[in-house]
């Protein structure tokens, strides 16, 4: 399973881990994912954070603390 994570900056400033034709792809703004009690999975809930794909890969990959992880990683670059 491939996954591609954005972490939208502003308009037209995105950062971006993972390839072009991922299975998965998550977006979340820089503002939801930079807060201090961000947690995908109740992001992802509420609506904050957008998945596309298979809906039973998205869970399992919020519930390992791999999508928390790497947004962590795209929120902390330069």
């Amino acid at each position: 399973m491939s996954v591609r994570y954005i972490v939208v900056v502003a308009k037209k400033d995105e950062r971006v881990d993972g390839p072009d034709d991922a299975e998965i792809v998550i977006t979340v703004s820089l503002v939801d994912a930079a807060a201090d009690d961000f947690d995908p999975t109740v992001a992802f809930m509420r609506g904050k954070l957008k998945a596309v794909g298979h809906t039973g890969q998205i869970l399992d990959l919020l519930k390992s603390g791999d999508a928390a992880t790497a947004l962590a990683t795209l929120v902390a670059t330069a």
